[in-house]
């Protein structure tokens, strides 16, 4: 039972099932204008209620029977359907989608470019201008050669950091 309560709250499959209430919501849109609109007014064209009776085509059986009548409108119908539902997905969805993403794929390009200037200093910045102020209200000179891993030499005796003699 967990295992199904996670596959049924995975982002996918929520993302999936939007997907498809949202496809049969525009399939029902683009049925009704295709039915209502374009199907009359083809259907016009070739002085037919309907597409679907429309560029009928009668064929002979092998029987010699009532004859097989093939439905052209109807497969017109059926690509003008799809092409309207097509258009209205790609313009509708594909379009807007793909025009966030170059713009959010550019702002996040121009601030990798862009220096920030807020970005708290690390602990090594940090440390490091502690050092140096102390060494400036000290007085004290930088031992010659050493850095800031080189004890200074008046450092009192004790046991240090990997076997070392100096704090």
């Amino acid at each position: 039972m967990k295992g199904f309560k996670e596959f049924l709250l995975r982002g996918n499959v929520i993302d999936l099932a939007v997907a498809v209430v949202i496809g049969a919501a525009f399939t029902a849109i683009v049925t009704v204008i295709v039915n209502s609109i374009i199907n009359p007014a083809i259907g016009a064209v070739f002085n037919a209620s309907s597409l679907d009776d429309a560029l009928k085509v009668d064929i002979p059986t092998v029987a010699g029977g009532k004859p097989a009548t093939l439905l052209f409108g109807a497969v017109i119908g059926a690509v003008i359907n799809f092409v309207i539902v097509a258009a209205v997905v790609y313009f509708a969805l594909v379009l807007p989608v793909n025009h966030l993403k170059k713009v959010a794929f550019e702002r996040v390009k121009k601030n990798e470019e862009q220096t920030p200037q807020d970005v708290p200093p690390t602990d090594v910045e940090v440390l490091l201008e502690i050092r140096d102020l102390l060494r400036s209200q000290g007085g004290a000179a930088l031992p010659a050669g050493g850095g800031a891993h080189v004890a200074p030499s008046d450092a009192p005796e004790g046991q240090g950091i990997a076997g070392s003699t100096k704090l």
